[in-house]
């Protein structure tokens, strides 16, 4: 894909919704619907806020393996990206993404012990936009 990262990064910041996939004990996926990620580099590595009591983040601890899709429902073009989550619960890594205004989840602020930091790191994607799709790796 030319310029993967353009063109999905330009996705990614314009979309208010991630979908974030996980599997279960059962082997089976996961599916659920998150805000829009808190910070990326580039499309390789990308940062979403999550409660550490959620069932999304065990899932992530017994098996990192996962996948984010973003849709562009206005021009009917979508991304997912494969690849691995990490539950980060340093104080370095939830400061880094803090929002004023978070209290509203976390009422314990940066500190709270409910609040984490997924951070997902990209090994390759599917595109799709204009009736054809195509599939890219990261480096």
């Amino acid at each position: 894909m030319k310029d993967a990262e353009k063109t999905v990064g330009t996705i990614i910041d314009k979309q208010k919704i991630a979908f974030i996939g996980s599997i279960d004990k059962e082997g089976y996926p996961n599916l659920k619907a998150m805000l829009q990620p808190r910070k990326r580099e580039g499309i390789k590595t990308i940062y979403l806020t999550t409660n550490t009591s959620s069932m999304r983040v065990a899932q992530y601890q017994e098996n990192n393996r996962a996948c984010i899709y973003f849709c562009d429902s206005r021009y009917f073009r979508g991304v997912m990206l494969r690849g691995t989550m990490e539950v980060l619960t340093d104080n370095t890594s939830k400061k880094m993404i803090w929002c004023e205004g978070d209290t509203m989840y976390y009422p314990e602020g940066v500190t709270d012990p409910d609040y984490c930091v997924l951070k997902f790191t990209t090994i390759s994607g599917r595109y799709y936009s204009h009736f054809k799709s195509e599939n890219f790796v990261i480096e």
